[in-house]
């Protein structure tokens, strides 16, 4: 009698649920970081006019969120108040990689030893003081505008910033492919972005994910003490601490900016892993990451 051969899973099912499972994961972000970020960028637009004053802390009276600690209206503040946080903290990141992947990347190719030093040792400088409190010490002494601000919270994250890329860069530019394109004649810049960048690029994708988080912990932070913006100014991380001591009677006028603050900041997590997790599937459909054709276990026809 023969014993039914057993036959294996279809090899197209396990990518097919990953496939989905990344979809759904994606669209989940997407999600998450569109609201506090359609806000931010267009709710200027709908602002409008102010309208007048009424009493603190209530809700009602054609003011569907309520009023805030001066009598303004929460959704009004809440449409203008997202533009300044953001568009800071996205130029902070900026600014931050501007500097940081440069010299990061130079350390990491560089065969002078005092040239990696010189680049390297006086951001162990600014590493070593708080961000918080170095961004503390210059306003008090400059008091920085929305600028400013992002010049101060980008300075305080080129040094660990600098530290990630040189540190991922070097074992990628110990390889033998690097010395291969430096024997062939390549230009620094093929070597650098085009192989050394390219196969560093998933740990810096991730560290620029936590690093926005960070940089939008720092901006509501600085903006809560009122660093870089007005007492009053329409500003979410603003509206979180002016109107806090309203929190019991009127929580809207907290919530609503907490909440988004908190969503833009997961949200870009969840999108930086869901475009990871993306990639690394259509790269590598069905492999483990670093196996090699001819290593997942086939039987030879």
């Amino acid at each position: 009698m023969t014993t039914p051969a057993t036959g294996a899973p279809p090899a197209e099912a396990p990518p097919l649920v990953t496939a989905r499972a990344r979809s759904g994961r994606f669209a989940v972000a997407v999600l998450i970081i569109a609201i506090p970020l359609v806000l931010a960028l267009l709710g200027p637009l709908f602002a409008g006019e102010a309208g007048p004053r009424a009493a603190s802390f209530t809700l009602g009276g054609g003011h569907w969120a309520g009023t805030d600690f001066v009598g303004r209206d929460v959704w009004r503040q809440v449409l203008l108040g997202g533009r300044p946080v953001v568009v800071t903290a996205l130029a902070a990141t900026a600014l931050a990689y501007a500097v940081a992947l440069p010299l990061g990347l130079i350390s990491a190719l560089t065969h002078r030893t005092w040239l990696e030093e010189l680049l390297m040792r006086p951001l162990d400088v600014v590493l070593a003081v708080p961000s918080l409190l170095l961004i503390l010490l210059v306003a008090a002494v400059l008091a920085p505008g929305p600028m400013g601000l992002a010049l101060l919270v980008a300075l305080v994250n080129i040094p660990d910033a600098a530290r990630i890329i040189r540190a991922t860069a070097a074992e990628a530019a110990s390889r033998p492919a690097v010395e291969a394109l430096r024997m062939q004649g390549e230009t620094w810049w093929r070597m650098a972005v085009g192989y050394v960048g390219r196969s560093a690029l998933r740990t810096l994708a991730t560290d620029a994910g936590v690093r926005l988080t960070g940089v939008l912990y720092l901006v509501a932070t600085a903006a809560f003490l009122g660093v870089g913006v007005e007492p009053d100014a329409a500003d979410w991380a603003v509206m979180v601490d002016r109107n806090r001591t309203g929190l019991f009677v009127q929580p809207w006028a907290v919530v609503v900016p907490a909440l988004l603050i908190v969503g833009l900041t997961v949200g870009v997590n969840l999108l930086v892993d869901a475009a990871l997790a993306t990639r690394e599937g259509r790269v590598r459909p069905g492999r483990k990451p670093g196996e090699k054709p001819g290593e997942m276990g086939e039987s030879s026809p």
